[in-house]
């Protein structure tokens, strides 16, 4: 029997809860009577978790090595390409997802949200009772407010770190950057049906955060690379021919106000109305250009992948 479930786990320095969390991973997971592998990726981890790890391999637990820390992402991304199982679940090392959760996310996989079309794609584990830092809560929350409007995908934690999903899904995500936070966008994006449902989330087990910061604005730059990817990937020139023809239009303007001015008798020469707009002229031509260009690029790469459909005759 093939394995049925596919557990990645990305760690960074978390040897204290990773010693607690893979046995009782192992545990729920031998209990649910389903095959499994349990995949932890240490993402150049300098704690002694490789020591670690020596002692709690097993058939069921296996252990990659990034060389460096490349963030969550390349250690996801890692971690997914090497799964094996039909349905594939992620789950952060910090201890505050519950394994117990994992047999709840599968089965919903299957029977979908409450009132919604049945088996979806990706079930996203919603932290209802998020035990964090009051600002890391609401910052959250208009982080996930920010994205659902940005993107127009329904969601209201797009970032848990536990989530399940079928192998199809999980083989075809590209992740890098903080593009991990943005898994439930690129899922609709491809076709996927999303879910959400409320699981139990817990207080860090040992240790501190490693992320600081700096991941707000990184997880920002990345929500415009999302949109970027999912709205104007098929149609570049919508986004580039759209922007140069507003460019173009105001800088016409200036100039033919400057041409006003001048025709009057006026002294136009050093206003700075016209270099604003030979400025935003010659921008709007080459956002137009650039625009044809992207479009062009587009249109070449989706014919060659036509001409490399073959018809198989079923006949």
């Amino acid at each position: 029997m093939g394995t049925q479930v596919s557990v990645v786990v990305p760690a960074y320095n978390e040897r204290p809860n990773l010693a607690e969390l893979v046995p009782e991973t192992v545990e729920v997971l031998s209990g649910a009577g389903v095959t499994f592998e349990l995949i932890i990726v240490d993402d150049g981890s300098t704690d002694g978790t490789a020591t670690l790890m020596r002692g709690l391999r097993s058939p069921e637990v296996r252990y990659l090595r990034m060389r460096r820390n490349g963030g969550k992402s390349a250690a996801l991304s890692a971690g997914l390409s090497r799964v094996k199982g039909e349905f594939v679940v992620l789950m952060d090392a910090d201890g505050q997802d519950d394994p117990h959760e994992i047999p709840r996310l599968l089965k919903m996989l299957e029977a979908g949200e409450e009132g919604g079309d049945g088996a979806v794609d990706l079930v996203t584990g919603r932290r209802a009772d998020r035990q964090d830092r009051f600002i890391k809560k609401h910052t959250s929350k208009v982080y996930n407010w920010i994205t659902n409007r940005v993107t127009g995908v329904s969601g209201r934690d797009f970032n848990s770190g536990l989530k399940a999903m079928r192998r199809e899904l999980a083989t075809s995500l590209q992740l890098y950057g903080e593009l991990h936070r943005y898994i439930p966008v690129l899922a609709v994006w491809q076709g996927f049906t999303v879910g959400e449902v409320d699981v139990t989330h817990h207080d860090r087990r040992h240790g501190k955060s490693k992320f600081g910061k700096a991941r707000f604005w990184r997880g920002f730059l990345d929500l415009i690379t999302v949109k970027f990817l999912t709205t104007w990937t098929v149609r570049p020139f919508h986004l580039f021919g759209g922007m140069g023809v507003i460019m173009g239009l105001v800088g016409s303007g200036l100039l033919g106000w400057m041409l006003v001015e001048r025709v009057m008798g006026e002294q136009v020469g050093n206003r700075p109305a016209l270099l604003a707009g030979v400025l935003l002229v010659v921008v709007a031509v080459q956002m137009i250009s650039l625009g044809l260009l992207a479009e062009l690029s587009v249109h070449q790469s989706r014919r060659g992948s036509l001409d490399a459909t073959i018809d198989v005759d079923e006949s």
